[in-house]
């Protein structure tokens, strides 16, 4: 210690005296962590992402498996036996006209209620965002509050609904129209408040800048607001689609044998023991690939989106 130090009372240093500040020790689990975050927890990580996929390898070889060979033992009997492997469950599939229709009615129904949903919620989003007129916030309010009412709740009113809508030999309840309109009627308010959020996050320069340009406000949207938040949009997309792709309830209610999407279809098929094992595995296969494609197609959107306001 020197004499400056000691004529000002300084406290001697815990290092000796030799300048160098000590690293902190680090805890046994901060040392278990810096381990696990190289080799070893991408190995772990990718162990169970396999895991995760047993169920799907599992129903892929099971539809490509015949009926006795189902019965007879596990799928992972295909390992040892893979002369067991065939494609006749899916050609006996395809040629049955009524699940054939069942997959048309299911893109016919989940196609549109996302693209309204998508296109409805945009507008709306925006004009809670960056349009003023009055009760604005209130409006919001009864958006944000419907989110919790339950699917089970509008069940029995909207069907005695749909069993009063008929014009022109058109019955709204088994219709494809029926189920559409319920499903878009559903997903706006959660698709209006994730979109609501999002937009008001733009910088409002930008939207002061298209003003003065002489832009209107279908202008802005069109030009401004909708290709910032093509990230916002698409994971909206990809939620309602998956949402009423996978649905079953609401067909199960307002679906007929005509109108009735895949879900349905197969659910009609269930027999006691899966006794007809050839025709669900393929179906249900057949089911999960659709939204997988969407999925993948729009996963850069999708992550963007997710990840939106979490850095700057």
């Amino acid at each position: 210690m020197s004499t400056a130090e000691k004529a000002a009372g300084a406290p001697a240093r815990a290092d000796g005296g030799n300048g160098a500040a000590g690293a902190p020790r680090r805890g046994l689990a901060a040392r278990a962590v810096g381990r696990l975050g190289g080799g070893v927890a991408q190995v772990l990580l990718v162990l169970i992402a396999l895991f995760w996929l047993v169920p799907t390898l599992g129903l892929l070889v099971a539809s490509l498996r015949s009926n006795a060979d189902n019965s007879a033992g596990g799928w992972w009997k295909v390992f040892t036996k893979p002369t067991q492997l065939t494609a006749e469950s899916y050609s006996s599939l395809l040629d049955k006209g009524d699940f054939v229709d069942s997959f048309w009615n299911t893109v016919l129904i989940t196609v549109p209620a996302t693209l309204l949903v998508v296109a409805i919620a945009s507008l709306a989003a925006y004009a809670f965002a960056w349009m003023e007129f009055p009760g604005r916030d209130w409006l919001f309010l009864i958006v944000v509050a419907l989110l919790v009412v339950p699917v089970q709740v509008a069940l029995i009113p909207v069907a005695k609904l749909y069993g009063h809508i008929e014009f022109g030999g058109f019955h709204m309840f088994g219709s494809i129209t029926g189920v559409v309109l319920f499903h878009v009627a559903f997903g706006l308010p959660f698709a209006i408040f994730l979109l609501r959020n999002f937009f008001a996050a733009i910088p409002r320069d930008l939207l002061e800048a298209a003003r003065m340009d002489g832009g209107s406000e279908w202008t802005i949207f069109r030009r401004v607001i909708f290709p910032l938040g093509g990230p916002a949009i698409a994971s909206l997309g990809i939620f309602q689609f998956l949402w009423v792709w996978n649905d079953l309830l609401v067909a199960l209610v307002f679906a007929d044998t005509g109108s009735q999407p895949m879900t349905k279809w197969l659910q009609s098929q269930m027999r006691q023991f899966t006794g007809n094992i050839d025709i669900l595995a393929p179906g249900a296969f057949l089911s999960l690939i659709v939204p997988l494609a969407v999925f993948f197609a729009f996963q850069r959107y999708f992550v963007q989106g997710v990840l939106a306001g979490s850095v700057k």
